[in-house]
């Protein structure tokens, strides 16, 4: 039988982010921080972001900034890739 995984995502006024689940932070920035929870891309947009605590270990994951938009399934190059062909 597969293992259902799980995840939690929390978001506090718009201001703290928590998130369960997380496998790795792929990428970070002031402005937009990738990861892979549970299998899934998972690109968290807003600005002045900071990344407060992750544990690889337990899978969690925390944020302080000013956030605008969690997307999952969201590819880090997926943007640019139609302005470069």
């Amino acid at each position: 039988m597969q293992e259902v995984k799980q995840s939690v995502l929390t978001l506090e006024s718009q201001k703290k982010l928590t998130l369960t689940g997380v496998e790795s932070v792929d990428a970070f920035s002031e402005t937009d921080i990738f990861l892979t929870v549970c299998g899934k891309k998972v690109r968290v947009s807003g600005a002045k972001m900071k990344i407060v605590a992750f544990s690889q270990g337990s899978g969690s994951f925390s944020a302080a900034g000013e956030f605008s938009a969690v997307r999952y399934g969201a590819q880090r190059g997926k943007l640019f890739s139609g302005l470069f062909k």
